[in-house]
């Protein structure tokens, strides 16, 4: 008997249509969850400047990138026809690797350049841009064209 109460709760979850993509929430939620723990993890471990990072360079980062990216998948309500098409795992990795690389090169330039050739001095928070942008990007970017992808399927095209 439970095998058929779980088969049939397993369908009817299948059945239910998902929640639209709403790209302001996805980009509150983007912010709010790296924010919250990373700032956790911050706190609980000691290191003042992760907590700080947690709210500027970490949760601004996927903020700003589930923004971009959002927007750039709902292309004015009308998809491309192959970010739809193509097979999830490829959309996933290909958008990943272009804002990952993209948030690297920022972090390098920030890092690097800035205060090679600028009055801005090198710091350590400059030094923690390296990281935090690509990392950011990355899971900001699979969250979003994850989320995006499953809205686009489960409605009728």
């Amino acid at each position: 008997m439970p095998a058929t109460k779980d088969r049939t709760s397993r369908n009817q979850a299948a059945s239910r249509p998902s929640r639209p993509f709403t790209l302001w929430r996805e980009v509150l939620t983007a912010y709010a969850a790296p924010a919250l723990m990373a700032g956790i993890a911050g706190v609980v471990t000691g290191q003042r400047d992760l907590a700080v990072a947690a709210c500027t360079s970490i949760a601004g980062t996927s903020a700003v990138v589930a923004f971009l990216v959002g927007t750039w998948l709902r292309h004015g309500g009308q998809p491309r026809r192959w970010t739809t098409t193509a097979p999830r795992v490829a959309l996933t990795a290909a958008l990943v690797i272009a804002a990952a690389g993209a948030a690297a090169l920022l972090g390098w330039f920030t890092a690097q350049w800035l205060p090679a050739h600028t009055p801005v001095p090198a710091t350590p928070w400059l030094e923690r841009l390296r990281i935090d942008l690509p990392v950011s990007a990355a899971l900001a970017t699979t969250i979003v064209t994850l989320r995006w992808r499953s809205t686009t399927t489960a409605s009728p095209a």
